[in-house]
């Protein structure tokens, strides 16, 4: 049996998954998470094979708990499945260490074919990104900026957090909503590799953003 969390705060989401995987002979529902703490809290108790995870869950993000869980229980796989047709956030969770990732909406067929991809030690996405990937593997290093890995807009957000602002202050001189900031500094550290806005303060400092 393959033992599976499933991590969402959609409630009626996680309950239509959690029936669609008991419906697979060789899969185990052992627990259901609705934030990112309580997935890493279930993870470190339960110990599962695999880990269906949403990008936009409370007070830790699915890309930080990713990264958290790949680090710490790296025998641990974590599908990303999300709304978001989102190449950053695409390319977010794949450098934090998602072994898949899936739109929801995705057929019973590819979940099924997700965990087993993810089980025998490949990686799985969706046909829809597949492009993204192509494009992040064939396209030249930018120069002349710090930090090529991110997009425009994330270098802004690093660089007003380098500058000591706030996310509410971020999001209003940004036209962003706090949710949206948060997101992003998600992103950001998934792509450099940082565990805080101090350190990514301190990193952008380094590489000469901030006034």
């Amino acid at each position: 049996m393959i033992d599976v969390l499933i991590a969402d705060d959609h409630p009626v989401y996680r309950s239509g998954l959690s029936l669609l995987l008991n419906g697979l002979s060789r899969v185990r529902v052992v627990g259901e998470a609705h934030t990112g703490t309580e997935a890493l809290s279930l993870t470190a108790q339960l110990r599962p094979r695999v880990v269906l995870m949403d990008v936009n869950l409370p007070r830790i993000s699915g890309i930080e708990a990713t990264r958290t869980i790949a680090g710490k229980w790296p025998e641990t796989s974590v599908i990303i499945v999300t709304m978001l047709e989102d190449r950053d956030t695409f390319l977010a969770a794949m450098r934090a260490g998602a072994r898949g990732y899936l739109l929801k909406g995705a057929a019973s067929a590819d979940v099924s074919r997700a965990i087993d991809t993810v089980c025998s030690g490949s990686i799985l996405f969706d046909p829809l990104v597949s492009s993204w990937v192509v494009e992040h593997l064939t396209k030249p290093a930018a120069e002349g900026k710090p930090f090529p890995e991110l997009t425009d807009r994330e270098r802004a957000v690093l660089e007003l957090v380098a500058d000591g602002r706030g996310n509410a202050v971020i999001a209003r001189e940004l036209g962003l909503s706090v949710k949206t900031v948060r997101n992003y500094l998600s992103r950001i550290f998934a792509k450099l590799r940082l565990f805080d806005r101090t350190e990514a303060a301190v990193e952008a400092r380094r590489a000469g953003l901030g006034s």
